[in-house]
């Protein structure tokens, strides 16, 4: 059966972080939802996605599909439902639709004339960009047993400090000697290749992915996820990094997400809850307006390529856009559009001709190639962007 992931109702609400990608591509708990679905699945999935990113996430149709809400992250009862899945069968969730079957010869979907599958059970689902943080705890203790199922733990070593060993598992090739990790709150994994510095002090629930560091002396509390290629010091509680982002050096990050290619100065903090335990309120790129967030804790939502300098202040709700640049003394306002230049005394527009130097030169240093699509997607979300940025 060939599988195709769709963005789904959600894609707006997921906003900076699917400007650049998929929703299928967003990473919660240890896997992307891609990687969960193909891992249950047993198959590769290709996407339905915005048209401009389509070139770089394709999508590939035959003769008999079966279309998933990217939205939704598989479970057993979930995977059973959609492998069982038949001609005009659709699968619900009260209004939203998870998944259903399509022929490559069905122009038009009318839902009336499926037969309604209602799935009843538990489940996770990315709604609102505050999910991947919120919901990481959840998303890492099912990746955990979905990736340890069966298999054997490297062995931790003796210098280890290690509460409730049961729930650590080790990959080949990761380097730890001289930490502190408790899992007794969650799972702790540790990928492939990776590196745990000296005094560094570790509670899950966490994942530490393929190829990342985390640096001396860091604290990191759960549930928290680091991305692969990342690198992490200083004071990390309940965030999420896609990967190739680095938060080094001394200063705060909570309730949290970075998109891929980010970098956080040396002693940038991050406010997490406002003075007056007010709940947060954050941009809503539908409304163009702040919301409710229904939350007391929330830190910094930062897309792909945004970067900031040393002692930078974000304060609680801010959102950050793609390849933005954010300088200087005092703490920047709430929402900071893609492409901006600048900090509290005001912002310019970063110039894309700028803008992706500085992406290639920072690609290139992990040995990845900054492509044509990777810019044509950046040049189309500049313009997209144009009418939030005040020059």
């Amino acid at each position: 059966m060939n599988y195709i992931l769709f963005d789904g109702p959600s894609r707006n609400n997921l906003l900076p972080f699917t400007y650049t990608r998929p929703v299928a591509d967003i990473r919660i708990g240890i896997l992307t939802i891609r990687e969960k679905w193909e891992h249950f699945l047993g198959a590769t999935t290709t996407t339905i996605t915005e048209d401009y990113l389509s070139e770089k996430f394709p999508m590939v149709e035959m003769e008999q599909n079966v279309m998933i809400n990217a939205s939704f992250c598989p479970n057993k009862k979930l995977i059973e439902l959609v492998k069982n899945l038949k001609e005009n069968q659709a699968i619900f969730l009260d209004e939203d639709v998870i998944a259903f079957y399509a022929l490559e010869s069905q122009d038009d979907i009318d839902f009336d004339s499926f037969e309604a599958i209602e799935f009843e059970g538990e489940y996770l689902k990315v709604e609102q960009t505050w999910d991947i943080f919120s919901k990481n705890g959840e998303a890492i203790k099912n990746d955990f047993e979905l990736l340890t199922n069966e298999r054997e733990s490297q062995v931790i070593p003796k210098s280890v400090n290690v509460i409730n060993a049961k729930n650590i598992f080790i990959e080949e090739g990761a380097k730890l000697e001289f930490v502190t990790l408790n899992a007794s709150s969650g799972p702790i994994y540790i990928g492939k290749d990776t590196e745990i510095m000296e005094g560094s002090l570790i509670r899950g629930p966490f994942a530490l992915c393929e190829h990342s560091t985390v640096k001396l002396g860091a604290k990191i509390y759960g549930p928290t996820t680091i991305g692969p290629y990342s690198k992490v010091g200083g004071e990390v509680n309940n965030s999420v990094l896609f990967g190739y982002s680095n938060k080094g050096h001394d200063g705060f990050l909570g309730n949290s997400v970075l998109g891929e290619w980010c970098n956080l100065g040396a002693d940038t903090n991050i406010s997490n809850l406002k003075n007056n335990y007010a709940e947060v309120r954050l941009w809503d790129y539908n409304t163009e307006g702040f919301a409710r967030t229904g939350l007391q804790f929330c830190g910094l939502m930062m897309g792909d390529h945004s970067k900031c300098g040393i002692n930078t202040m974000f304060n609680t709700g801010t959102v950050v856009g793609v390849s933005a640049n954010i300088f200087g003394s005092g703490f920047p306002r709430n929402f900071i559009p893609s492409f901006s230049w600048g900090g509290n005394g005001g912002f310019t527009t970063y110039l894309t001709k700028k803008a992706f130097e500085v992406a290639e030169i920072v690609m290139s240093r992990r040995e990845i190639e900054f492509t044509e699509q990777d810019a044509a997607i950046l040049e189309y979300v500049f313009e997209e962007t144009k009418k939030f940025r005040r020059d």
